[in-house]
């Protein structure tokens, strides 16, 4: 039997799974039709059932969902900690998965949940929606094409993820660490880091400082800044924090052949003449320097977002196309979100891969500590946050 249209259920209906419904409802993704929402909190399936038709199931846990026959893939939209358990499940019953990132809190986790969709022959996703900006995109195809050399130094400050108390005081599980499990590194940077090692490929060592509850009433980190080394001996820095205003995106990544800076939706190429390497050693003056020429380079493509990943995804399970990010794929920026994590933790440089053994018992020292706040959950008006 051919199918026309992917049916997908949603677990987990916070800020981001209603995102989606509203979308998905609006004819956002043509392939795909909602079928099945699921969450634990009954005012939240009362919220969705004012908006979503009749014909869409309504369940109290995402089990049902599953069983209920409904749907062919689900969208994974819950807390961290159970993004792997909750694709195991789905793996097991052969539907196919999008997990929201990030993949989950720690690797040995998700290092499970990698092995159990590689044996159970479905199509599995993870959404990295911000590889679907032509400004990003076209940063890897530059730095991986090697016309202008191999990398020297990697500078990242993202600051512009500003948030309120408000944001924190939402959710009962958010920025604690038997909640959530993390902070800005695992809340609003997974995107950044994957895009960091899909650009420019994994670290080899990190020391970072991981400062928790700076700026905000919370157990996690809310400003960190990390020293990265990469194996042919580039180095790198990344910023990040949830407390500056104005916020800064500037991602800037040196090479041989020049620099590539984008920021401000811009992506500015200073192109030299000569590879550096050469230009140091061949050079007869001391303070000589190759020509450079400066230019905005040109993209193509629709910045898609969420929408254009769950449509690769839709077209991948309905006709066997690429998917913008394979699930597989999110252990990389956790192993480097976990590393930053760990170095802080133990004051020193940790080398990757790093010790999962160790990550997993100090996390829980953490998370045994951990206090989950006495709120009511809120639902947040995300208009604008999410993208396209």
């Amino acid at each position: 039997m051919i199918m026309e249209k992917m049916r997908l259920g949603i677990i987990g209906m916070g800020n981001m799974g209603t995102d989606h419904a509203r979308k998905l409802l609006g004819g956002a993704v043509p392939d795909i039709q909602l079928t099945a929402v699921a969450d634990s909190d009954e005012k939240r399936l009362a919220a969705a059932k004012t908006y979503l038709p009749e014909t869409v199931g309504l369940f109290v846990n995402a089990e049902a969902l599953m069983d209920s026959g409904l749907c062919d893939a689900v969208i994974i939209a819950t807390p961290h900690y159970v993004h792997p358990p909750l694709a195991i499940k789905a793996f097991e019953r052969k539907l196919h998965v999008m997990c929201e990132k990030p993949a989950g809190v720690y690797t040995k986790q998700v290092r499970e949940m990698n092995n159990k969709a590689q044996q159970s022959d479905v199509v599995f996703g993870m959404m990295f929606n911000q590889r679907t900006n032509p400004l990003y995109r076209k940063m890897h195809e530059l730095v991986n094409s090697g016309e202008l050399g191999a990398i020297k130094r990697v500078n990242w400050i993202i600051t512009d993820w500003y948030r309120t108390q408000a944001y924190y005081d939402s959710g009962s599980w958010r920025a604690t660490w038997a909640g959530e499990g993390g902070g800005v590194l695992v809340n609003q940077c997974p995107h950044n880091i994957d895009l960091l090692q899909w650009i420019c490929g994994m670290p080899s060592k990190v020391r970072a400082f991981c400062h928790n509850g700076k700026w905000h009433h919370i157990e996690v980190e809310d400003d960190v800044t990390a020293y990265l080394e990469f194996p042919n001996g580039a180095t790198g820095v990344f910023v990040t924090t949830t407390a500056d205003l104005p916020g800064t995106n500037r991602f800037e990544i040196t090479l041989e052949r020049g620099k590539l800076v984008c920021e401000n939706n811009t992506l500015t190429l200073h192109k030299l003449s000569q590879n550096e390497r050469e230009f140091c050693f061949e050079s007869k003056e001391g303070f000589a320097s190759p020509a450079v020429e400066v230019s905005i380079v040109q993209t193509e493509g629709d910045n898609s977002q969420h929408m254009g990943v769950l449509a690769a995804f839709a077209k991948s399970v309905l006709y066997g196309d690429p998917l913008v990010a394979g699930g597989e794929e999110g252990i990389h920026s956790l192993t480097l979100s976990n590393a930053m994590h760990l170095s802080s933790w133990l004051e020193q440089t940790v080398e990757l891969p790093i010790d999962e053994e160790l990550y997993w018992e100090e996390l829980n020292k953490r998370a045994a500590a951990s206090k989950l706040k006495a709120v009511e959950s809120l639902l947040l008006d995300t208009s604008g946050s999410y993208g396209s």
